[in-house]
């Protein structure tokens, strides 16, 4: 676990939601920039990003400044219209990555830490060592890219699974009728990487390593907020969450 000091002022303009559960600082320059009234509502966002960004030092952990605006942008929207029950939990699967990186973030916005960075598996039908295709199709298995509220956990044929729901329509939200679940895998990790070019993939499902298979559902089950990005067009023009 890695944390960073945090500075609790509350920003102005935020709804109470953010006031209450987004303490990441946003201080000095840019807080003075956030303030003023001039910014348009995009450009406050691209301001926080940035802090926050920048303050967790996500950029030496490989995560994409591109993916963690998207995602903070699509959070921000979700939680403001009360969509996510865990506000203070912000998971980013970062597809632009090779499946031999850590592209799995679960970052504590109420703490100010990146609880945890490991693998994870995009679907063998969407490509080998980077996914390069994506579907909502049942039995494509292919990966959907976009925002996913987390729900319950329940045990199946891969032990502590997680359900998830895909929130956009068209995009991702045949995800429980196909059956897309976090849950933990073995083909996944130091340990296989060591014996195959890169790491096993899944039937669609964001599968993590198994070793840390608990650590992972358990910090971000019930309500909290999941992003799959990858940098593909189609999805970024067509997203309703992205472009509310």
């Amino acid at each position: 676990m890695i944390k960073y000091p945090v500075i609790r002022n509350a920003v102005a303009g935020l709804s109470l939601i953010f006031a209450l559960m987004l303490p990441v600082a946003l201080t000095g320059k840019t807080a003075k920039a956030i303030r003023s009234s001039g910014l348009t509502k995009a450009q406050k966002v691209l301001l926080e990003a940035d802090s926050v960004y920048t303050q967790l030092h996500l950029q030496s952990r490989g995560l994409t400044k591109v993916a963690f605006v998207y995602a903070w942008k699509g959070y921000r929207n979700l939680a403001e219209k009360g969509l996510i029950r865990r506000p203070e939990i912000l998971s980013i699967c970062d597809f632009s990555q090779s499946s031999c990186k850590k592209r799995f973030y679960i970052i504590d916005l109420r703490s100010g830490e990146l609880v945890l960075n490991t693998f994870v598996a995009h679907g063998r039908n969407s490509g080998g060592e980077y996914a390069r295709k994506f579907s909502n199709r049942p039995e494509s298995h292919q990966s959907s890219l976009g925002f996913y509220v987390t729900r319950q956990t329940y045990y199946g044929e891969h032990g502590l699974s997680l359900n998830i729901d895909g929130l956009e329509k068209g995009i991702n939200d045949k995800a429980e009728k196909r059956r897309i679940v976090i849950h933990g895998s073995d083909y996944l990790g130091p340990d296989f990487l060591r014996y195959n070019k890169f790491n096993g993939r899944s039937y669609g499902c964001p599968a993590v390593p198994l070793s840390e298979r608990d650590e992972v559902i358990n910090t971000i089950k019930d309500g909290s907020c999941l992003f799959i990005y990858h940098p593909t067009k189609l999805y970024l023009s067509r997203s309703k969450v992205l472009n509310m």
